[in-house]
């Protein structure tokens, strides 16, 4: 079973299981609530997974994020409960019949090590490109942003994961304004993180919404349900509350990052609340 849009098929590309925060994931949430949507472990960790999204045309193989990827020492996978033997980039893309070298394009959303750590990996001591022949697309505000952060956000941007490319000349650094990929919209956030870039697949009356940290989960559909690591959690709110009518109305396919059971879905509104209407798989 596979999705496809226009020209692309879709593919759900799940690259490893991961834990963070649950307090830190919900915000001002409390934990009474959170905790049956997301049940956390003796060190308070929710179980999530990284998920990418695999475009594939008859010329592109567009990958959207790359997830932690495996340059980790043991400490810090110990912290974050980073696991890749159930799933990893190499494993997921070869379910599908495809290598890292097939990639065309790696749509970045924003440069947070959960999201593109998967960019670069280990070889013989160096730190070489996963993706040896691809371009790699990032918006210029969050690529300011990770080369100067803030105290709040300087742990979550490690430029291991885009120093050797931009040295390599394969960074394409863009506004994200106007769509630099056929078929794919790029539309901003500024809550999370800034400049962070979500794509929008669209074909007809068909479109898939990757919803990288302002939808990590289904459990972050709810408007007030954002995380503490949103640089701007106000700013989140606004965007959802703006983004969730129009999905409904237009009946819009959420993609989920982090959900570790549910890789996508339609959404209802229910009196004045959002919820999911329907789980759609993109592949399996």
């Amino acid at each position: 079973h596979m999705m496809k849009i226009g020209k692309y098929t879709l593919y759900s590309i799940e690259t490893s299981e991961f834990g963070l925060d649950g307090g830190a994931m919900f915000g001002i949430i409390p934990k009474l609530l959170w905790e049956k949507q997301a049940p956390a472990d003796e060190m308070n960790r929710i179980g999530m997974v990284t998920r990418s999204l695999l475009l594939v045309s008859d010329d592109r193989k567009i990958l959207i994020d790359t997830g932690n990827g495996t340059k980790w020492d043991e400490k810090f996978k110990k912290i974050y409960n980073i696991d890749t033997s159930r799933y990893n980039i190499e494993s997921s893309l070869a379910k599908y019949g495809f290598t890292a070298d097939d990639i065309t394009d790696v749509f970045c959303t924003h440069l947070h090590f959960d999201h593109i750590g998967g960019n670069t990996k280990i070889e013989d001591r160096k730190i070489v490109p996963t993706f040896p022949n691809a371009k790699y697309w990032v918006s210029q505000e969050n690529w300011d942003l990770a080369n100067h952060p803030s105290q709040k956000d300087s742990g979550s941007f490690m430029e291991i994961d885009w120093k050797v490319l931009a040295e390599n000349g394969m960074m394409e650094i863009v506004d994200g304004h106007e769509s630099f990929i056929e078929g794919i919209e790029p539309y901003l956030t500024y809550g999370h993180t800034t400049g962070l870039m979500h794509p929008v697949i669209s074909h007809g009356n068909q479109s898939v919404f990757y919803g990288a940290d302002i939808f990590p989960m289904v459990a972050h559909i709810p408007v007030p349900w954002v995380m503490a690591y949103d640089i701007h959690p106000v700013v989140t709110v606004q965007e959802k509350a703006e983004l969730l009518p129009k999905m409904v109305d237009e009946n819009w396919i959420l993609f989920f990052e982090h959900d570790p059971h549910i890789q996508a879905c339609t959404l209802h509104q229910d009196g004045k609340h959002f919820k999911m209407k329907e789980s759609v798989t993109i592949s399996e």
